[in-house]
């Protein structure tokens, strides 16, 4: 198999250190270690570490990044990073894993989506060293981790009260994006946008690629999204040669693009159809009422697709975001 495009090819193999070393401290092949990167402290001068777990095979191969909760409060990226390292499931015939189950120390703490200070993690990158709390997490990743990776697979969780299908969101128009994607073989595939001051841009500029995988909704266990996370990052694996066996893979669908449905009014929203279901124009989505039984109005879809994301929040305002539906099936 010709390595794919975005990881080494076997004279980069030949050539690649034997040790990875990170914060001072060095892994050497058929090594499994558990070390920790020093952020800050609180005001408590209780010190905050980032907790790194380096899995690595006898023989060389492709280095792959497993992160999860950039934001505090998604934790279901969270419990698929710890399942993959927990149940020994990665059983490597080549390359490593670098695993950080929790980027966001500070919102799980308080089941946030961000820092104390406010900002998005996600929006800090490529960071600062002497900026706010989040770049400083970010400078962190950016300088002591994604210089030693080859690619990688960032686990993320839908917003408060959003759900979201499971999904790889990647560039369709970069070839290595497509071809991991499809490797991986979620349900769905959806061209996303790399969007500045993210993660994924940030390695992106280092001409390395993290797909997005997302599942289920902030602060609930998705049992069926997890799976399919674990699943498709064992198949991401064996692609690569890194593992002998991984569950038969989907026939994902890809999509070209997504469309939100909002609300056109405030009350309280009574959907008609489910997650995952396939839409089709002028269809009923659900309808809107008041709380006071004066009033009611249908919503009907402008839109073909599958939904992707719903909002299982009941109580909505005007322009709020309902539904999230994949559009333009491209296979």
């Amino acid at each position: 198999m010709n390595a794919p495009k975005g990881t080494p090819d076997d004279e980069e193999l030949k050539a690649m250190p034997k040790y990875l070393e990170i914060n001072g401290e060095k892994i050497s092949p058929g090594e499994d270690k558990q070390l920790n990167l020093r952020i800050a402290r609180l005001p408590t001068y209780t010190n905050i570490d980032l907790p790194v777990r380096v899995i690595r095979s006898e023989n060389p191969g492709p280095v792959v990044l497993l992160t999860g909760g950039l934001h505090g409060d998604e934790i279901n990226g969270i419990e698929i990073v710890r399942r993959l390292m927990s149940n020994k499931i990665l059983k490597l015939q080549k390359g490593s894993v670098v695993a950080i189950p929790l980027m966001n120390i500070y919102g799980f703490i308080q089941n946030v989506r961000g820092v104390p200070d406010g900002k998005d993690i996600n929006r800090s990158f490529p960071g600062s060293k002497s900026g706010s709390l989040a770049k400083l997490v970010a400078h962190t990743i950016m300088n002591k981790i994604i210089p030693l990776i080859d690619l990688g697979i960032d686990f993320h969780t839908g917003g408060s009260s959003r759900a979201n299908l499971p999904q790889i969101r990647c560039v369709l128009n970069i070839e290595q994006n497509i071809e991991l994607a499809k490797a991986f073989a979620p349900p769905v595939i959806i061209h996303s946008g790399l969007i500045n001051k993210s993660f994924r841009k940030a390695v992106n500029r280092k001409g390395k690629q993290i797909l997005v995988f997302e599942t289920g909704e902030s602060l609930r266990f998705d049992s069926n999204g997890i799976e399919e996370g674990i699943n498709g990052t064992l198949r991401l694996l064996k692609h690569l040669e890194m593992v002998k066996e991984a569950p038969k893979p989907h026939l994902s669908e890809i999509y070209e693009k997504s469309n939100w449905v909002r609300a056109s009014f405030a009350g309280l929203f009574h959907p008609k159809i489910a997650l995952g279901n396939l839409i089709e124009k002028g269809m009923t989505l659900g309808m809107i009422t008041d709380p006071f039984g004066n009033e009611k109005k249908l919503l009907k879809s402008k839109f073909e697709g599958r939904v992707i994301g719903i909002n299982n929040c009941p109580v909505v305002h005007k322009g709020d975001a309902i539904l999230h539906i994949a559009t333009q099936k491209v296979n």
